[in-house]
This record gives structure tokens, sequence and C-alpha cells, in this order.
């Protein structure tokens, strides 16, 4: 597996390429957590790039010290880690799968102007529908898939992870568990890989009232809807997934974490990007995990992974590989 230090990144530098509100959020949290000394924020709007960055740096003066500046794909060569977040947005409960074509096009020129410049660290997609945007991404970059990773459903797990914490009165650290595939209308709750205290959601709800889990996966699912029909967009909660992942590259963490990756056969599934649990560090995608699931979420699963290789077919224009 290829390393940041063998492609000679710049392990204090991250780019953000897109400086609506979730770029711009996403700097301000990678500024604000501290990871890197400069982020550079890349958006074709120059005065909308140079007037965040100056909104971030002038927060950044009361934080931890950081270069936070508007700038180029040059600025982008050396960078670490390219964090793709311009792409196409839906409006109030508008499928994610909608902006395919749009966001594709975006994404396309992005990953193309990052490669032109000499750019050879670890992309991280959160523009939607990010399964395919992530797929776009690793075709057009020529990049190894574990170079090339979606922020997936790891804002759906915290999701799910908060409002089991809400309904069993358990703080959320205190619980794992994965919502899978799509992050998007056929994602997967997984409750049979949910752990509290090593006990399954049955032996920690036994004797006591079992919570609807048909409910909270809709919660779950419709969470993002619901904030962008009340505000217009999400923000903190993506960003925040940004971040982290970031973070788990930056330090070598070997963290496990739902990311969106290049299938090679895990549930007989291949050619498609969407979310396992995966372990994260400084290459990227280490290992991609395979939670034994029940049948039922395995089906899910599989259906969703069909949803987006349909979604893949039909996309215009389509993700060539880079040749």
């Amino acid at each position: 597996m290829t390393s940041h230090q063998s492609l000679g990144a710049n392990l204090n530098r991250i780019a953000v390429i897109g400086a609506g509100h979730v770029g711009a959020t996403a700097a301000y949290a990678l500024m604000l957590r501290a990871l890197v000394h400069e982020i550079v924020l890349i958006d074709s709007n120059t005065a909308l790039a140079e007037a965040e960055a100056a909104d971030i740096s002038d927060a950044n003066a009361l934080a931890r010290p950081a270069r936070v500046w508007a700038g180029d794909y040059a600025d982008a060569a050396t960078a670490g880690i390219a964090v793709i977040t311009a792409g196409g947005a839906t409006q109030g409960s508008q499928d994610r799968l909608s902006v395919a074509a749009k966001s594709a096009a975006i994404v396309s020129d992005c990953v193309d102007r990052l490669i032109a410049a000499g750019f050879a660290g670890i992309i991280v997609v959160a523009a939607n529908p990010v399964d395919l945007m992530t797929l776009v991404a690793l075709r057009r970059s020529g990049f190894s898939a574990a170079q090339v990773i979606g922020t997936g459903t790891l804002l759906d797990t915290s999701r799910l992870t908060q409002t089991l914490s809400q309904t069993l009165r358990v703080a959320p650290a205190s619980i794992e568990g994965f919502v899978l595939g799509e992050h998007g209308n056929s994602e997967v709750a997984a409750f049979s890989t949910v752990r509290i205290g090593g006990q399954t959601l049955d032996q920690f709800c036994r004797g006591e009232a079992q919570p609807d889990l048909p409910a909270i996966a809709r919660e779950v699912r419709d969470a993002g809807y619901a904030i962008v029909e009340g505000k217009g967009y999400t923000s903190f909660g993506v960003a925040t997934a940004i971040v982290r992942i970031c973070e788990a590259i930056l330090r070598d963490e070997h963290a496990v974490l739902p990311v969106s990756t290049l299938l090679t056969g895990e549930y007989g599934l291949s050619d498609l990007c969407l979310s396992l649990p995966c372990i994260l560090g400084a290459g990227g995608v280490e290992r991609i995990l395979v939670p034994a699931l029940s049948p039922a979420e395995t089906a899910g699963l599989v259906a969703s992974a069909g949803i987006l290789a349909a979604a893949i077919a039909g996309m215009e224009p389509a993700p060539n590989a880079r040749v």
C-alpha cells in the first residue's frame, strides 16, 4: 500500500475544493481541530473562496496557529489530502441520485485539474451522490482504490448511534453499529452490528420495551432531507465526518469507519463504491471489513448496490477511466 511519505505529500496541508456551505464548514472544523498547519480553499468563484478563507482566518486568530487561504490547484499539488465538496446541490426532499450527472461533470473537472497539477495524495469525496462521485473520482484519477474515499454512511452511522443513544439512554460513544450501503434512500441500518457493552440489541433490551427499529431506520435515513427542508442545506454533520476521516488518515489511526470504497467481491459485489466498515490509516483504506449481517440486511445491501449500479449505468457524462 502506498503511504503519504512515499508520495511526497505535505502532511501539513489539506486542500478543500468547493467553498460552499460544506467546504467552508469543513475548512473551519479542520482549523478548530488543529490537524494541519495549512488549509487552502479552492473554488471556481474566487471571491467566495477568498471571503470564506478570510472569515476563517479571523476565527483562527483566536485558535491555534494555521494558515488558511484561497488558492488554486497548484497549491493542492503537494497537499496530503484533497477534499472534494463541489457538486450538484439537492433541494428539499430531492433524491441525491437526481443530481448525479451535474455532480459527475463537476467532480470530473476537479479531479482532472488535481491530477494535472501533480496531486498524488488521498482524495476524500463529499459531493452527492457520494457513492457515485467516489467512483467517478477513482476512475478519473487512476489512483488506487485505497486513495479515493467517500464520506459514505459515516454521517448516517453517527445519526444512528445518536438516535439509539436517546432511545436507550446510553452515551453515543458507548454504542457501536453501522449504516451500510448507499448514502441515500436505499441505505441499510444494520442493527445486527449494534453492540452496547459487548451486548447485542436483543441482549441489552431483554426485559425492557423493544425500540421501534424500522422507525429509527426511517428517522436516520430521512434526517438529511429534514435538515435541507428547514435550512436549505446540510453542513455541520458532513463537515465533521470529513474531519474525522482526515484525522484517521493524518494520525495513521487504523480506525474503523463506514466509508464509501470500491468493492472487489464483498457480498458478491464489485465494480461499484458503497459503504462498509473500513480500516483507515496513512495510506487511506487499509482493509474492508465484512460484517456478518442478517439475511434481510444482506438482501438490503445487495438491493442498495443494484440501485447504485443502475444509476452508474444511466449516468451521463459517464465516469470514464483515465487513460
